[in-house]
């Protein structure tokens, strides 16, 4: 399908999903409402599940691929020391904004709600935060679990060890190994079944949108707004803290970027997962002029790293439950807070309604009441949207700049190389 016209697919799908979802909540009782949501629940969950299908064999084959084009390059220690300096300032960044905004605009403030008595059961687990565990997580004890659980972290480190021996293999030869030439067929296989499953998007978009509408009703986005409202506020100053950062670096191809990657934001934002949107991104990326060898290895890292739009999120709703319950919190506080949620955020890759879970945790470690969680989980779908297209936005500026700073300038349809940036050179772009 043209992409072109899957994009406007995704964006009448995602009207008609709000209005059908509006019709059937405004004439159903909330038991027919409910029926008929998990109805269109199965589409949506029928085509998340065949985008967890294609993505631990996607990643495996991009990565091996893109480091066999590295060959005996010591770039790989370079890209791994900018992505992860990148990721832990937008990290810091996306929190402090976070923070910010809550502490400016005081979406909690007014709700005057009563502190719970009781323990309250909120749905949500939050053990095994902690950055011991996390560590000791992400080195895979067996490669086929790590693709059965699609577990992205394990599946880069294996595939670190795999793709750089098979670059040692391969270049000691004059020509090119079986199992190269078996990775490069795989990455067009896995490109080829990854448009079969994006034509089914705009079903599941749709599918999406009015499953949500359909349970909640607009209305709670009215009773919300000034939350909502607030978060998006802030997200936008985030989205404008990253074109800038970006255009440092990049200067007016920043723009051609945003053009680029705009059907996977699209996606991301309409099904509220990054996943969905990984393959397209992918190839949006190598489009715009990214080295595959740079694009396979940052993104799957980016996936678990470079969360700007979560970030934002947890330091935002956190205090936004504290104002909620008129619980004053000092400076000193609300930096432990930040300094906790950096720490733990890093371990939640893999983990379902990830954002969520810090955020317990967080509430529990400093004895917030427990039961606000339930105040955001009710809109957490309509915030969801906004935060995963925020953390497509980062990664793909991220990896086009790692990719500029690496040698490579990106031109309309082709990689010109030049020289890198020294290091004094990219102190004083910052």
């Amino acid at each position: 399908m043209d992409q072109k016209k899957l994009l406007k697919f995704i964006l009448v799908a995602m009207v008609s999903g709000i209005l059908i979802g509006w019709l059937f909540h405004s004439h159903l009782s909330t038991t027919q409402a409910e029926n008929i949501a998990s109805y269109f629940k199965i589409l949506t969950d029928v085509f998340l599940r065949l985008i967890k299908m294609i993505i631990a064999p996607l990643v495996f084959a991009t990565i091996v691929s893109g480091l066999i084009s590295m060959g005996k390059s010591s770039s790989l220690g370079s890209i791994t020391l900018k992505a992860m300096s990148w990721f832990i300032g937008a990290s810091l960044i996306s929190l402090l904004l976070g923070m910010s905004m809550a502490n400016l605009l005081q979406p909690g403030a007014g709700m005057n709600l009563p502190i719970p008595t009781a323990p309250v059961d909120v749905g949500i687990s939050a053990t095994s935060l902690n950055i011991q565990a996390f560590i000791t997580h992400i080195f895979p004890k067996s490669f086929a679990e790590a693709m059965a659980n699609n577990e992205i972290l394990q599946i880069l480190i294996f595939s670190i060890f795999f793709g750089s021996a098979l670059a040692y293999v391969h270049h000691q030869q004059d020509e090119s190994t079986v199992i190269a030439k078996i990775i490069d067929e795989l990455c067009r296989v896995m490109f080829r079944i990854t448009d079969y499953v994006m034509m089914f998007s705009p079903i599941a978009v749709f599918s999406a949108i009015a499953s949500a509408i359909t349970l909640k009703g607009p209305q709670i986005i009215i009773d919300y707004s000034v939350f909502i409202g607030s978060f998006y506020v802030s997200l936008f100053i985030l989205w404008a803290v990253i074109i800038t950062v970006g255009y440092i670096f990049l200067k007016k191809d920043v723009f051609r970027l945003l053009k680029t990657v705009r059907e996977p934001v699209v996606l991301g934002f309409a099904t509220a997962s990054s996943e969905s949107a990984y393959p397209k991104l992918i190839v949006a990326l190598e489009k715009f002029g990214v080295p595959k060898r740079i694009t396979s290895f940052v993104l799957p890292l980016g996936y678990s790293f470079n969360l700007d739009g979560s970030m934002i999120y947890m330091s935002f709703a956190v205090l936004f439950i504290a104002q909620a319950y008129n619980i004053d919190l000092s400076i000193s506080q609300q930096i432990l807070i930040l300094l906790t949620l950096m720490i733990t955020s890093k371990g939640i890759a893999g983990v379902s309604r990830a954002s969520l879970v810090v955020i317990a945790a967080t509430l529990t470690m400093f004895k917030l009441p427990e039961a606000g969680i339930l105040l955001i989980l009710a809109v957490d779908h309509f915030l969801d949207m906004g935060r995963t297209a925020t953390n497509i936005i980062g990664n793909s500026v991220a990896t086009a700049v790692i990719a500029k700073t690496e040698g490579h300038k990106v031109e309309e349809g082709e990689i010109v190389l030049v020289q890198p940036l020294t290091p004094s050179e990219q102190t004083n772009s910052l």
